[in-house]
């Protein structure tokens, strides 16, 4: 796997380019350091990954079960904590938070599809488990 970061302007917005498609995705710094607010930040583009990778194991899963997904979301929260006589702060805590909505969605199958991911599946998991705790819940609701 490779990807290639691009320098877009005389400031920190960046864009980013994998092998194995030909979609960009911008990155860029906060305003009060001088970015335009052009991207995402490199920190919540990490969270975003994690939370892609589950979520493509947990519908692929679930049509697998033929469970009816009408709506699927993951809110994603991350505790940084700075590193002693550093100024990294990386990840130490992050919950995902799994919404989805369907007609006939069944809980105990989205549940298991949820913890199949990451315990088995996710490799993003697999990644930052080992510095960081991950925790999961899920909330299903009926669609209206």
């Amino acid at each position: 796997m490779n990807i290639e970061l691009v320098r877009v302007d005389d400031g920190f917005h960046f864009e980013a380019r994998g092998s194995s498609s030909d979609v960009t995705v911008h990155l860029d710094a906060a305003e009060g350091i001088g970015g335009a607010n052009a991207g995402v930040r490199p920190m919540e583009l990490l969270l975003m990954g994690l939370a892609g990778c589950s979520a493509i194991d947990v519908v692929l899963i679930l049509k697998k079960q033929r469970q009816d997904i009408q709506d699927f979301r993951i809110s994603v929260e991350g505790e940084r904590v700075e590193e002693e006589g550093t100024k990294r702060k990386p990840f130490r805590k992050i919950h995902l938070h799994f919404k989805l909505k369907g007609t006939n969605l069944n809980a105990e199958k989205v549940n298991k599809a949820i913890a199949l991911s990451m315990e088995k599946y996710c490799s993003a998991t697999a990644q930052m488990e080992a510095l960081a705790e991950i925790t999961f819940e899920a909330t299903v609701t009926e669609d209206e």
